[in-house]
C-alpha cells in the first residue's frame, strides 16, 4: 500500500530535498502551498508530515509557536507522524561534544531557546515525532545556505571564506543524505519511541580540510581567508537578519560533532556519501574538476 508525505516547506532547501528522496522510494508526495491550502484538511489521510517550514531568523519568535501548533493539531487529528529537520542550536557554547540525543539542550541564547521549546512542545504534545538532527547543510544547488551564499562565493578566485576558527569540527550534512534517511526512519516509524530524538553524524571535518578538498575538486589552489564580521556587526541597527547571524556565531568558533551511535543502531546498513562527492555536487558546475550527476551521488550514498 502507497504512503503518503505531506511536505511543509516544499520549495525549500530541506522540503525540496524530502520530497525527492520520499518519491524516488515510492511515497505519494503531497505538497502543502500556503497561500492555499489548510493544514487541517491537507493533512488527512496522511501517514508523515514532514515540517521544513523555516521562517527567517528574526520571525522565529514571532512565527514558529504558532506555525508548530499548528502542526501539532493537524498531526494529532490525522494521527501522522511529524518528522522536523533539528539543528544544534539547542545546546549552546559550553556543551561538550559529542551531541547526542542525552546531550542537554544547555543553550541561552534567544535563537537556541526558541528551538528548545519548540521541541518540548511536540514532546509533550503525544504526537509522533521524529527530530532529525544534523549541522549545517551541503545542498545540490545553491539554497541560500552557509555553504553555497557565504564560504564558496569567492571560490572562482580561488577563496574560501570561512566564517570561524578553521582548525576546529564542524558538523555537515548533505541534504540527499539526511532526507533519504528521513524516508527510512519513516518507514519505521511505528517501531520508535513516540518522541525520537536522533542525530545524524554527517561530516565532521575543519574548514582547513574542506578547503584542501575544495582544491582537489576544482584542480585549483584554494586560499582559505577567514570571513570579516565587522560587516554585519555594523549592519545590526538596521538589519535584524545580522543580529541573528551575528548570534549564532559561536556555532564556527564551537568545536562540535553529532554522535552517530544511535543513528547507527536503527540504521546499520546506512552509507553516507563520500565527502567529496558532495562537495562535487555542491559548487558550480563550471568550477568542477570531476563531474558528477547529483543522482549518482544520491545512488552513491545508498
Amino acid at each position: 500500500m502507497t504512503q503518503t508525505v505531506l511536505i511543509l516547506g516544499a520549495t525549500g532547501r530541506f522540503g525540496r530535498n524530502a520530497a525527492e528522496q520520499f518519491s524516488a522510494a515510492g511515497w505519494t508526495v503531497r505538497p502543502f502551498d500556503r497561500s492555499s491550502d489548510d493544514l487541517t484538511s491537507a493533512a488527512k489521510g496522511v501517514d508523515v508530515i514532514v515540517n521544513a517550514w523555516n521562517p527567517p531568523y528574526p520571525d522565529w519568535q514571532r512565527l514558529l509557536p504558532d506555525l508548530h501548533a499548528q502542526v501539532i493539531a493537524a498531526a494529532k487529528q490525522s494521527g501522522a507522524t511529524v518528522i522536523i529537520p533539528g539543528n544544534v542550536y539547542v545546546f549552546g557554547a559550553d556543551t561538550p561534544a559529542p551531541w547526542s540525543q542525552t546531550t542537554p539542550h544547555a543553550a541561552q541564547n534567544p535563537l537556541g531557546r526558541i528551538r528548545i521549546d519548540m521541541e518540548a512542545a511536540y514532546r509533550r504534545s503525544g504526537v509522533r515525532t521524529i527530530i532529525l538532527r544534523a549541522g549545517d547543510f551541503i545542498d545540490t544547488s545553491a539554497s541560500g545556505n552557509w555553504f553555497d551564499s557565504i564560504m564558496c562565493k569567492p571560490l572562482s578566485k580561488g577563496i574560501f571564506s570561512y566564517p570561524g576558527d578553521p582548525d576546529i569540527n564542524h558538523a555537515w550534512a548533505y541534504l540527499p543524505d539526511i532526507c533519504r534517511a528521513a524516508v527510512q526512519l519513516a518507514t519505521m516509524r511505528d517501531q520508535l519511541p513516540v518522541f525520537s530524538d536522533i542525530p545524524f553524524p554527517g561530516y565532521t571535518v575543519t574548514g582547513t580540510e574542506m578547503a584542501t578538498e575544495l582544491a582537489r575538486q576544482t584542480g585549483a589552489p584554494v586560499r582559505l581567508k577567514r570571513m570579516s564580521w565587522l560587516p554585519l556587526q555594523v549592519a545590526r541597527p538596521f538589519w535584524k537578519m545580522a543580529v541573528s547571524l551575528v548570534e549564532m556565531r559561536y556555532l564556527w568558533n564551537t568545536a562540535h560533532r553529532l554522535d552517530g551511535t544511535l543513528f547507527a543502531s536503527l540504521l546499520p546498513d546506512f552509507h553516507v556519501t563520500p565527502f567529496s562527492t558532495a562537495l562535487a555536487t555542491a559548487i558550480p558546475e563550471s568550477l568542477a574538476q570531476f563531474q558528477i550527476d547529483p543522482d549518482q551521488a544520491v545512488t552513491a550514498g545508498r
